[in-house]
């Protein structure tokens, strides 16, 4: 295979523990999003708008609905001859095999299959995030600077500073200082996990790192304050478009409604920068004579018949005569039936809300939680939901969710 300038490196095998019920049996980065993608579609669409068209996927965590998504990579024009996409998972060596232990043990694992790209570059990217980005601008950055890594970076709010790596930089944004997660920021300048390096420089690095029994085996904590320390030359590259981290339920709520905005910050309707995704066959939604619907996203085979308002509503939805779903995502092949109310709830798929049911968020006095109801529930008539519901579940009719 030719010689390739750069290959992407993309890290989707993450558990996504605060997601809770939505990860329970898949990966977070192929967690739903936004009425007809999965989370990874932007990080791989990404890519193919930035003319990378070779990319490591690297899976663990519950990777069946992972692997089988991305196939061969058709969708984001990735099932190429000379390239392409490359799911590698962990897997046996001579000494045996083990899960990826960190992000840089992570690439460590695969550097036979980088190796054998010989790039000059290696693009390092997260599968967990939503936002739209032209690496190409990025290498373009880099090489401009000489330098041996770089990390993408954007301001942050300062009371979130301490949950990402942060650093300091000089007036050329070359970086003098990087810490992981710090207790006091001293920046709000934040690493985006989005990381450019030197292959062969950073080749040493991981072989070295690997022989360290101290290290996590962790970009952010280990390889990267190592290259700083022995005087690299790191340059930070600043981004202000729309990135957000939807690690939590709460962020995960949010950046489904931002895409309900007027003007949305992230704009999947931009021609010139296609998200790309697996797309079902199925027939246009259909609105029923006595149906609402206002300020939301309705998917390809639902049938509407109630109200929707402020809601993204996946594929295969069906929702009742006289139901009523607001500020919720609706996720594929859910049934609301008649006259139920669902209001600031996520619902995963598969999914049965009972006639006259409720499953809502506590009052706006107690902070309006989001409600997060598992795949595979049975809520049956009547029944009320304050409080989230594990997968395989049924509630009984009039049964009561204690308030947590």
């Amino acid at each position: 295979m030719p010689r390739k300038e750069c290959v992407a490196m993309l890290l989707a095998g993450g558990q996504g523990s605060r997601l809770g019920i939505l990860t329970k049996k898949l990966a977070k980065p192929a967690v739903l999003f936004g009425g007809k993608y999965r989370i990874i579609d932007f990080a791989l669409s990404n890519c193919n708008n930035s003319g990378i068209n070779t990319v490591g996927v690297l899976t663990q965590y519950k990777p069946l609905a992972l692997n089988s998504y991305i196939g061969i990579g058709a969708a984001w024009d990735l099932d190429r001859k000379n390239g392409g996409v490359y799911v590698l998972p962990p897997y046996v060596r001579e000494q045996g095999g083990e899960w990826y232990k960190g992000t840089a043990d992570a690439i460590c694992q695969n550097m036979n299959f980088i190796d054998s790209l010989n790039p000059e570059y290696v693009l390092v990217l997260s599968g967990d995030h939503i936002y739209k980005m032209d690496y190409s601008e990025m290498i373009k950055f880099h090489v401009e600077n000489k330098a041996d890594a770089t990390i993408a970076v954007i301001a942050v709010p300062w009371e979130e500073a301490s949950r990402f790596g942060i650093m300091n930089t000089a007036s050329d944004r070359r970086i003098t200082e990087f810490v992981e997660k710090p207790r006091h920021p001293q920046s709000n300048l934040a690493s985006m996990g989005i990381y450019i390096f030197n292959w062969q420089m950073l080749r040493q690095y991981l072989v070295a790192d690997e022989q360290n029994q101290k290290s996590s085996h962790d970009f952010g904590k280990d390889v990267i304050p190592q290259m700083l320390e022995d005087g690299q030359k790191m340059y930070a590259f600043p981004f202000s478009g729309y990135w957000k981290d939807v690690g939590t339920v709460d962020s995960y709520w949010e950046a489904n409604m931002d895409l309900l905005a007027e003007q949305p910050e992230l704009d999947i309707h931009d021609p010139a920068w296609r998200i790309y995704s697996v797309n079902p066959t199925r027939p246009p939604h259909y609105l029923g004579p006595d149906s609402h619907t206002a300020n939301s996203i309705i998917s390809e085979g639902c049938l509407i018949y109630g109200e929707v308002e402020h809601s993204v509503i996946f594929p295969d939805v069906y929702i009742g005569p006289g139901a009523r779903v607001k500020d919720s995502i609706i996720m594929s092949h859910v049934r609301i039936e008649a006259n139920a109310t669902v209001d600031r709830a996520i619902i995963d798929q598969q999914t049965v809300v009972g006639e006259d049911a409720i499953v809502a968020g506590l009052p706006e006095a107690d902070g309006r939680k989001i409600i997060v109801i598992g795949e595979n529930v049975t809520i049956s008539s009547s029944a009320v939901v304050d409080k989230d519901v594990a997968s395989d579940q049924q509630l009984a009719a009039g049964s009561g969710q204690e308030e947590r």
